[in-house]
């Protein structure tokens, strides 16, 4: 039986092309392999109708989510274990809500070869080993490495469902997603989730500060080759190089997805029973545009779905972060909100013009994913066409701009003196405004889309070290969402990042 990828480029491809391997093959299918592998094999598949991945399962393999997580991988036989190499590989097994086949190989001195799967890599439920052949596959994998101790692989990075992947620095715990393309996020009609169908792993040298992994990105309106060069450390650095081949034209494409979660925090509390001050994965979007402009935009748990633009050209940087670093932010002993990582994406060359993109979906819980965030082209990008976006991904505490600018600490919202207003108090930290007398007077540049605001003054906190922005707002009334904008200047000069916020009503 031949693999979806193999049926679709037989007879369109040269012979060393046409052989893609898949776990399928017992017989281990050999090609020889380098970086325009992927690409001209996505650039082929474009040209091709698109065909669903297998997602065919035996019954026991499609039960629950705790049955799922009994399939597991025998550690013993992690990839590269023996050979006392900087990275391991560990595999997943296919079921639940993971059931589509992704086709896996390994890449050494230039020649591909496919990792064939084997039930005996696999801890599983009495019985189910037997329905079970080399055909059945993988659904992902997990890189492990000495991240927080020498002498210690931990996990590092998760490549599982569609094109998802998330990674994690030093003494972090995961969070927050990452995705290959977002098509269609936020929109009114229906998400297409592109997959990674096939991934190709370079075998690191023994002294390798980074593992290349290599994948083919499949969906029916576009095919895409990524190469992902992961550097672990304190803060985890991880070169995307990509390349998209659309199938139709896409005029709502999202570039570098990040996917989080928000619940509530200070300034959102609305209906909220909770011990805890906060619970989030990411508290807010952070942007240095091309302008150089620093933008923080605290996150929210909106009534209804709440989509924003940021219009810029050229991009500097633009990530969803948790700021908030503290036990005592959170309180939560098992979640450990804390640790969290944040991701700063960093362009690499010119982007061009379009928007950095905000989706934020109302969540009762937080077991849901309710954040996404993206670059989307101004231009539709056109069938039949090449586009490359390379980026750096910084998986860290925080990320790194215009050290001379405070930052936003804290966003704290609630009601005035006026019940007819809201109290808005900013917290700002750190950057040149750490070191201005507290007998200095500094203005407070702000304003509001629609709505009123009085009482706007900046002032020293003494007690944490930094200083405070506050003013009240009162909306028309008329049911509208309103941006609010917010800073400190010292004559016409900030002192702070700039603070933009969108107030809804309940």
């Amino acid at each position: 039986m031949k693999s979806v990828l193999a049926m679709a480029l037989l007879g369109t491809m040269p012979r060393a092309l046409a052989q893609v391997s898949t776990a399928a093959n017992t017989a281990a299918l050999r090609a020889r392999f380098d970086l325009e592998t992927v690409p001209r094999l996505a650039q082929a598949m474009a040209k091709q109708p698109f065909r669903a991945p297998d997602d065919r399962l035996p019954a026991a393999l499609a039960a629950d989510y705790d049955a799922y997580r009994d399939l597991r991988f025998d550690p013993e036989q992690a990839i590269w274990r023996r050979e006392a190499l900087p990275f391991q590989l560990q595999m997943f097994h296919r079921g639940f809500l993971f059931k589509q086949r992704v086709d896996l190989h390994l890449v050494h001195d230039g020649v591909a070869t496919p990792l064939v799967y084997s039930p005996e890599m696999f801890s599983l439920p009495p019985g189910v080993g037997a329905e079970l052949g080399e055909d059945t596959g993988f659904a992902g994998f997990r890189v492990h490495a000495p991240l927080n101790r020498a002498t210690v692989y931990d996990e590092l990075i998760v490549f599982l469902g569609a094109s998802y992947f998330r990674a994690l620095g030093k003494g972090h715990l995961y969070g927050l997603s990452a995705r290959g393309l977002a098509l269609g996020s936020g929109d009114p009609g229906a998400e297409e989730f592109p997959v990674f169908r096939a991934f190709w792993i370079e075998l690191p040298a023994s002294g390798a500060d980074h593992l290349a992994v290599h994948a083919l990105l499949d969906s029916p309106s576009v095919t895409g080759a990524f190469r992902f060069a992961i550097r672990p450390g304190g803060e985890t650095i991880i070169d995307v190089q990509s390349r998209l081949y659309p199938r139709v034209d896409l005029a709502r494409a999202g570039i570098a997805p990040l996917t989080s979660m928000f619940e509530f925090d200070a300034g959102d509390r609305v209906g909220i029973d909770d011990y805890r001050p906060a619970v989030h994965d990411s508290d807010g979007l952070a942007i240095l545009n091309g302008a150089g402009e620093q933008i923080w935009r605290p996150l929210g748990n909106p009534p209804r779905v709440r989509i924003s633009g940021f219009a810029d050209a050229r991009p500097k940087g633009f990530g969803l972060m948790q700021r908030k670093r503290h036990f005592a932010d959170y309180a939560d002993t098992e979640a450990r909100y804390h640790q969290r990582p944040s991701l700063w994406i960093e362009p690499v060359g010119d982007w061009g013009d379009g928007a950095v993109t905000l989706v934020e979906i109302p969540t009762a819980d937080e077991y849901h994913d309710n954040i996404v965030a993206f670059w989307r082209p101004q231009q539709p990008l056109r069938a039949g066409r090449e586009y490359r976006f390379d980026y750096r991904m910084h998986w860290c505490d925080t990320h790194r701009w215009e050290a001379a600018l405070a930052t936003v600490g804290a966003t704290r919202i609630g009601a005035a003196p006026d019940v007819t207003r809201r109290l808005v108090v900013i917290d700002l930290e750190g950057g040149r405004l750490a070191s201005i007398a507290h007998d200095t007077t500094l203005t407070p540049d702000v304003w509001a889309a629609h709505g009123d605001v009085v009482n706007a003054v900046a002032y020293p906190n003494p007690e944490a070290g930094g200083w405070r922005l506050s003013f009240e707002f009162r909306p028309h009334g008329d049911g509208h969402d309103v941006e609010l904008h917010a800073r400190v200047l010292e004559g016409h000069v900030p002192l702070s990042e700039t603070w933009l916020y969108r107030w809804s009503p309940p």
